[in-house]
């Protein structure tokens, strides 16, 4: 079996690896043909999409550190008690900034105007302080958060991304705004990496089209695409869309330059993506490296695929080996070899276990009424109710037409209580109750499966003559 399946994967490596480097060979050749319309509708895209990923799961974080920190209990209580034990506040924001490494932590209360960080009292705002007219406008705005790009005072003026949140009390009245800053180097390096890795051109834009994020600080906060000249041609486009990505092309000091968006609602900016349609052309050879390099990687992803499925399928044929078809129950060769196991525990461990035989009560009379179809599913329904009653280590098999057997650890007391559960079980299951007989047997030195299962059917045949829905115990 194992040789068969190491021949089969062998051969489909083969296979792959053949033709992918087939196909690699044409698509070189003519890509440079191609490359206008695999920027614009796939390569430009998937590299929006991967800065994406890496800007949303950079800025998530601290979102969701400031969202927490927004509906603390502590925050709101210390902000409603007169901020009078600033230690307290100082060290909870300093927790927070150490635990996340972040730039700074800070809260601003909007009862004494204070400005709190990490290590205490940073200043009182002032609304005709330009440096602080964020918070009058995001107050004012009523937004539950926003991020703002602005020089961190109380960070030597180093540029930060701020996440703000609303912090209000149960009836909504604002207490404050409470975040953390990033370092607006981690977010860049992001875009920064791109530019190396696909030469392109990536940064962020806010809804108005002033640039946020730039690998060049000097742009943030102070140029706008809709005044840049090329681009400002589609960036009424750009900051109208809300799609997954579009598409846009402009020209620019004798170049042509094609452009991929992406929206992030999160944030309210878009992402932009910029390529030099020549200095793609130029790049033709590597892309054709990288394309090979990802599709072995997918030839091995493929593989890794088909070796899950083999084992998959191989797993559904064990079960399909060891279990009964109709019910679901354990087949008779699987009941064997738990009775294997639990004889050898038994003997090992001077354990004891059970079994206990279940004949359904007047089931040729259900065949008889209701057709074998319904039999089928009466007996679908007591396997599944007896399944679900039973522990997970007990085993519940069909031993032959309406007659199961349950094979559990546990003496015949233990036995003849878990068959008042099933009982119980499978009255409650129907409109009609389920009633069965049972025999119970306990395993004894020598026993073997046919011993055991032959006092079991005794004691059955005895709980029938007494007039059924009953156990008895040998």
């Amino acid at each position: 079996m194992m040789n068969t399946k190491t021949k089969l994967l062998t051969a489909l490596s083969l296979i792959l690896l053949t033709v992918f480097l087939a196909t690699s060979l044409i698509n070189y050749a003519v890509t440079r043909e191609a490359v206008r319309d695999e920027l614009l509708y796939s390569s430009l895209p998937l590299t929006g999409k991967n800065i994406y990923s890496e800007i949303h799961s950079e800025l998530m974080r601290p979102l969701l550190v400031s969202s927490t920190m927004a509906n603390d209990a502590f925050l709101k209580q210390w902000a409603m008690q007169d901020e009078e034990d600033m230690a307290s506040l100082a060290k909870y924001l300093q927790e927070i900034n150490e635990k996340y490494d972040f730039l700074t932590t800070f809260f601003v209360s909007a009862k004494t105007d204070n400005y709190y960080y990490q290590k205490g009292l940073h200043k009182k705002i002032n609304p005709r302080n330009p440096h602080d007219i964020w918070y009058f406008a995001f107050t004012r705005s009523k937004k539950e958060y926003r991020l703002e790009v602005d020089t961190n005072e109380a960070k030597n003026n180093v540029l930060t991304i701020f996440v703000n949140f609303r912090v209000e009390d149960s009836d909504g009245k604002l207490l404050g705004v409470a975040g953390v800053g990033v370092n607006m180097d981690h977010a860049a390096s992001k875009l920064i990496e791109a530019r190396k890795e696909f030469f392109r051109m990536a940064y962020l834009v806010d809804q108005d089209g002033l640039i946020q994020v730039h690998p060049n600080k000097s742009l943030i906060e102070k140029e706008y695409i809709t005044d840049r000249d090329g681009i400002k041609n589609v960036a009424e486009n750009i900051l109208t869309t809300r799609e997954d990505g579009s598409n846009f092309e402009y020209d620019h000091n004798g170049k042509h330059y094609l452009l991929a968006t992406r929206y992030i609602p999160e944030f309210e900016w878009h992402l932009i993506v910029v390529q030099d349609e020549d200095e793609a052309l130029d790049a033709a050879r590597s892309n054709f490296v990288r394309t090979l390099s990802i599709g072995f990687a997918s030839s091995l992803l493929i593989l890794f695929l088909c070796v899950l499925a083999v084992n998959h399928f191989q797993g559904q044929l064990e079960y399909m080996a060891k279990t009964d078809p109709l019910t679901g129950a354990a087949n008779r060769r699987e009941l064997k070899h738990r009775f294997e196991l639990s004889t050898y525990a038994a003997s090992r461990y001077k354990g004891v276990f059970s079994i206990i035989v279940i004949d359904l009560d007047r089931f040729k009379a259900i065949n008889d009424k209701f057709g074998h179809l319904e039999g089928d599913r009466f007996l679908k329904t007591v396997a599944e109710v007896i399944s679900a009653t039973i522990r997970p280590t007990d085993l519940l098999a069909r031993w032959g037409g309406d007659e199961f057997i349950i094979l559990m650890d546990g003496s015949a007391d233990d036995a003849s209580t878990l068959d008042n559960r099933i009982r119980s079980a499978l009255i409650s299951s129907r409109e009609t109750p389920i009633s069965f007989s049972s025999g119970i047997t306990e395993f004894k030195a020598n026993d073997n499966i046919l011993s055991m299962t032959q006092r079991a059917d005794e004691a059955m045949y005895k709980a029938k003559a007494r007039g059924g829905d009953c156990a008895v115990t040998i």
